[in-house]
């Protein structure tokens, strides 16, 4: 990986572990911040959610301060320049879900573009 995916591995990185802090996801303003226009998700759920849907989401207290979101095993591949995509296992209190993210490069920095869960058993 040259340094220049690194980067853009890292940045989509901290994008995706601060839209999982619960100081994050209480401001809609800074998750707007860090979701592109055009964002969707398939959630664990099998919902299908959008912008306007998952801002009543992440500002509904789905993550607990006193209890944060357990993530491991996340790593990321440049699928092109300026595409990353983030892999990773996330727990929260007890609720365990695979989940994968395509993050983007815009002109205002590295947005979510599209996100799914998946429930594991």
């Amino acid at each position: 990986m040259t340094d220049l995916d690194e980067r853009a591995v890292q940045a989509a990185i901290d994008g995706e572990l601060r839209l999982l802090d619960p100081d994050v996801r209480a401001s809609p303003d800074r998750v707007l911040e860090l979701l592109d226009p055009e964002f969707t998700e398939i959630g664990a759920s099998g919902r299908r959610w959008d912008v306007v849907s998952i801002l009543t989401v992440t500002s509904g207290g789905s993550v607990s301060p006193e209890s944060p979101v357990q993530v491991s095993e996340m790593s990321g591949t440049v699928l092109a320049p300026g595409v990353v995509h983030l892999t990773y296992f996330a727990d929260n209190q007890g609720r365990r879900v695979w989940r994968s993210s395509l993050w983007r490069l815009t002109e205002t920095g590295w947005r979510m573009y599209f996100h799914q869960g998946t429930l594991a058993a």
